[in-house]
């Protein structure tokens, strides 16, 4: 009776949760006043931050934020009073921490209006509203003529012995966990650490020409994706250099419901 029971359990507890490439998320979401305040946030895009989606960013909960591997991840969201919102809503990007318990997102002004439906008055009746139900799903970040990920070398980087970059116009809907770092045409890799939000850093830092690993979730696995040559061996400090790859993988979700469409 006790083993039946178990897989009874196990049989219904597996037929509620589905592999989604998106779930559908019900919450709320506020709005800062100044997209200012989220450039400054957890994620360390500085006043890059307020360039991605024309100023659609946002702060997310711990459990979205990841301890910074969610920085970069973009966001659908969608306010539900039909009276005030659009079926699409907007899309955002999350540069920065949200550490209230009230809200999974805080937006920018900008992403908030932008939930409005296409009528005169009422994005600045929705900023009224200061707290709104919302629905929110994970997609692919899509930056527009940026076909490449990016590499940027952090201003705190200084040869030869300490190196800091962080990623910029990563594509997919998944998350970087991890990153190796060698010389070009070598096999001895060495590993990067996080540092903080999107910034990764090494005080191990080959000569020369440097080429990149890089970990992601997905399906629900890991991938590798090579980047055979990143930073040349004059790389500076404060640059921007094209990786050479885009991550196009998605990381699926277990959850009730998938909603495995884009909102028009």
């Amino acid at each position: 009776m006790g083993s039946c029971f178990l897989v009874l359990v196990v049989l219904l507890f597996s037929s509620s949760v589905n592999a989604c490439d998106r779930c559908l998320h019900r919450s709320k979401a506020a709005y800062f006043s100044s997209a200012s305040a989220l450039s400054s946030g957890a994620c360390s895009y500085g006043s890059m931050a307020t360039v991605f989606f024309a100023g659609h960013i946002a702060a997310a909960v711990p459990s979205i934020y990841k301890d910074g591997a969610g920085c970069g991840a973009c966001f659908q969201v969608r306010c539900t009073n039909p009276s005030l919102c659009s079926t699409k809503g907007t899309t955002v990007m999350v540069t920065d921490l949200n550490r209230s318990n009230q809200t999974d997102l805080l937006l920018s002004s900008r992403a908030f209006r932008a939930m409005a439906k296409p009528v005169l008055g009422a994005d600045r009746d929705l900023l009224r509203q200061g707290i709104v139900d919302v629905q929110y799903q994970r997609v692919p970040c899509d930056y527009g003529n940026k076909k490449m990920m990016n590499v940027r070398v952090e201003e705190s980087s200084k040869k030869p012995n300490y190196l800091a970059i962080k990623l910029l116009y990563q594509g997919g809907q998944t998350e970087v966990v991890a990153i190796d770092i060698a010389q070009v045409g070598s096999s001895h890799w060495s590993y990067m650490t996080r540092s903080h939000g999107a910034v990764w850093v090494t005080d191990k830092v080959p000569t020369g020409p440097l080429q990149f690993r890089f970990v992601v979730t997905a399906g629900f696995d890991g991938k590798m994706l090579w980047s055979p040559r990143v930073l040349p061996a004059n790389w500076e400090a404060g640059k921007i250099y094209d990786a050479g790859v885009q991550i196009t993988d998605i990381a699926q979700e277990g959850c009730d419901p998938c909603d495995d469409h884009i909102w028009s």
